[in-house]
């Protein structure tokens, strides 16, 4: 188990800013999944069900003001920042190995 610490913020309101901690980078890249996901059910209220591609959601993540995704190391007990960028390839991955996993059931 790895900590991480995500830290949000989706506007210029310094308010908004906000933190989560996560036991994996996929658990991480998961919630910022659901982020997108809850951020489109209440822009659509009354859709029972919400569908959305990867552009979209890259789209969203590099619409916030700040997305930091905080790895701990443990050989320098110390965190490791990583940018959207690095965010976004580790979505890509955990979401390719989703979809060959769901391909092979």
């Amino acid at each position: 188990m790895t900590p991480i610490r995500l830290l949000v913020q989706p506007t210029q309101r310094i308010e908004g800013r906000t933190y989560a901690d996560y036991g994996s980078v996929d658990e991480c890249m998961e919630g910022i999944c659901k982020m997108y996901e809850e951020h489109l059910k209440r822009l659509n209220p009354r859709s029972k069900s919400i569908t959305y591609g990867v552009s979209q959601l890259f789209e969203f993540i590099d619409r916030m003001v700040d997305l930091t995704c905080m790895v701990f190391r443990e050989d320098t007990q110390t965190y490791k920042s990583h940018n959207r960028e690095w965010v976004k390839e580790r979505i890509y991955m955990l979401l390719s190995q989703q979809a060959q996993l769901e391909g092979s059931e």
